[in-house]
Parts: C-alpha cells; sequence; structure tokens
C-alpha cells in the first residue's frame, strides 16, 4: 500500500478531547420512543484543503434511561467548525460520545455532506440492534 498524503492526520480523532454531551433522565424507559435530532448547519473542515464542509447530521435514537440535552449537544456539534476531519469519521464520533453520553437501546448517526466537486457523501454510523 502507497502512503497517502492524508496518513496520520486522522489518528488523533479517536481520543481528541471534546465538550461532554449531558443527559436527562428519560420518564417513559420502558417505551420504544424514537427521538430524531436534525442538525442542518453542521460545519467541519476538509483535512486535506482546509476548505469547510456543510452537512445536515441525523441523530435518531431510543432511549433506555436518558435523553441527549439539547443545548450540550450543540455546544458540542459547534466544536467541529475547527476540526480537520473525513465525513465517515465524524459520525462515528459523534455516535460514539451520544452513546456514551445517555446509553441509548441503539441510535444511528446520519451525515449528508454537501457536494463538493461534484462528489456528495453520506454516512451513517450505527449503534444497537
Amino acid at each position: 500500500m502507497t502512503e497517502s498524503s492524508y496518513q496520520g492526520r486522522q489518528s488523533h480523532i479517536p481520543g481528541m478531547e471534546m465538550p461532554a454531551i449531558e443527559a436527562w433522565e428519560f420518564q417513559y424507559p420502558g417505551t420504544d420512543t424514537t427521538i430524531e435530532v436534525s442538525i442542518p448547519e453542521f460545519t467541519c473542515i476538509c483535512p486535506k484543503t482546509g476548505l469547510p464542509d456543510f452537512a445536515t447530521l441525523q441523530i435518531t435514537y431510543t432511549p433506555a434511561k436518558d435523553c441527549l440535552e439539547l443545548k450540550s449537544l450543540k455546544e458540542y456539534i459547534l466544536n467541529y467548525r475547527d476540526i480537520g476531519i473525513f465525513h465517515e469519521h465524524v459520525v462515528n464520533r459523534v455516535l460514539g460520545d451520544c452513546v456514551k453520553a445517555c446509553a441509548p437501546k441503539r441510535m444511528e448517526v446520519k451525515g449528508v455532506f454537501n457536494s463538493r466537486g461534484g462528489i456528495q457523501t453520506t454516512a451513517v454510523a450505527k449503534f444497537g440492534a
């Protein structure tokens, strides 16, 4: 395998420090309630060009005991504006941090990234059944 110009540019993503996402206690834990959170103004940075990437993130989950607190989620999401990160890593990192915050029964994070250079990317990461 030849070395890519992206080599080593993403190895810090899984361990980078991010703001905590808070949660609050769900009062109907025995139900299969589905919660959908849409973030239509998500931005991050292309790790190679430094240009902004725009997307709509959709977080869909079924709470077990806790729900995501939206103000802290918004503050968490705003941190991506200055991070050079691949689209595929965005959805996996957001998924991991949201699962850590509220321990849902299941969760999906879908990123629909705007077209750049004639290519549009949709990336999906899932947790649970």
